[in-house]
C-alpha cells in the first residue's frame, strides 16, 4: 500500500459505503477534496473512477495519479445532471457560507438512485482535533479558541469558527435536499475504535456520544 495515500478515517468510511450501497459505484465525486488524497483513497477502496474538486489546486502529486482532481466551486459544480453514482463530502460544509446551495448541487449531479456521504465536525463536542496530525500545542490552542467562541456565543460557522453542525442540525439540512438520510456516526466510531467497542457503545447508551464524538456523519440517497 502507498503509505502516502493512507488515512484510517477515509478507509473506514469507504468500508461503511461498501456495506450500505448495494448498487455499483462507478463514478464518485468528492466535493472539497483538499489535497486530493481522500479522493485517491476512495478510488482505491471503492474501485471507482473518482473526481475531486476544490477551490484551491494544491493537489498531491501521488493523488493525481489515482484520481482526477480539478478546481471547482461546491455551490456551482461544473458537471451535468445525474453524472455521479456517489457524492462524498468530508469536513467541508462548515467552510461554505451557502452550504444549502452546495447540498443542492450535490443532489443535482447524483444519478437517480445515487447515494451520498457527508461528515462535519460536531458543534456540540467538548474537545476536538485529538486525532489530527498537528502538535499538542496547536491542539490546545485550537480548543481554547473554540471555547472562547462558545463563551462569546460565536461558536458558529458564520462567525468564522470551525464549529460544524450538531447531529440534529446536519440532519435537518440534509432532509431539505435528500430523500433518505441515515446517521452513521455510531457505526463510524465503532469501526475506528473497534478495540474499544464496548466503551464506544456505552457512550452511546449514556447519551454522551453527542458531546464526546468530534464529528457527525450521514449517508443517504437522492
Amino acid at each position: 500500500m502507498n503509505t502516502e495515500l493512507h488515512d484510517r478515517k477515509i478507509e473506514v468510511l469507504a468500508g461503511l459505503i461498501r456495506e450500505r450501497v448495494r448498487a455499483p459505484i462507478r463514478r464518485v465525486l468528492v466535493v472539497g477534496c483538499g489535497s486530493g488524497k481522500e479522493a485517491a483513497i476512495l478510488a482505491r477502496e471503492l474501485g471507482a473512477d473518482v473526481c475531486g474538486v476544490d477551490l484551491e489546486d494544491a493537489f498531491d502529486s501521488a493523488a493525481r495519479t489515482v484520481a482526477q482532481l480539478r478546481r471547482g466551486d461546491a455551490t456551482c459544480l461544473e458537471f451535468g445532471d445525474e453524472t455521479f453514482d456517489f457524492v462524498f463530502s468530508f469536513h467541508v460544509l462548515e467552510h461554505i457560507p451557502d452550504y444549502t446551495k452546495a447540498l443542492a448541487e450535490m443532489r443535482r449531479v447524483l444519478s437517480k438512485d445515487g447515494a451520498y456521504c457527508v461528515g462535519t465536525p460536531n458543534r456540540l463536542r467538548l474537545v476536538a482535533y485529538l486525532g489530527t496530525e498537528i502538535t499538542w500545542r496547536e491542539k490546545l490552542a485550537w480548543n481554547i479558541a473554540d471555547w472562547k467562541a462558545r463563551l462569546c456565543g460565536r461558536f458558529r460557522n458564520e462567525f468564522g469558527a470551525h464549529a460544524g453542525f450538531s447531529s440534529g442540525e446536519l440532519k435537518a439540512a440534509l432532509e431539505k435536499v435528500f430523500r433518505l438520510n441515515e446517521e452513521i456516526t455510531p457505526s463510524y466510531y465503532l469501526s475506528v475504535y473497534r478495540n474499544h467497542a464496548a466503551l464506544v457503545s456505552l457512550l452511546g447508551k449514556l447519551g454522551l456520544d453527542r458531546l464526546l464524538f468530534p464529528a457527525v456523519y450521514f449517508m443517504g440517497r437522492k
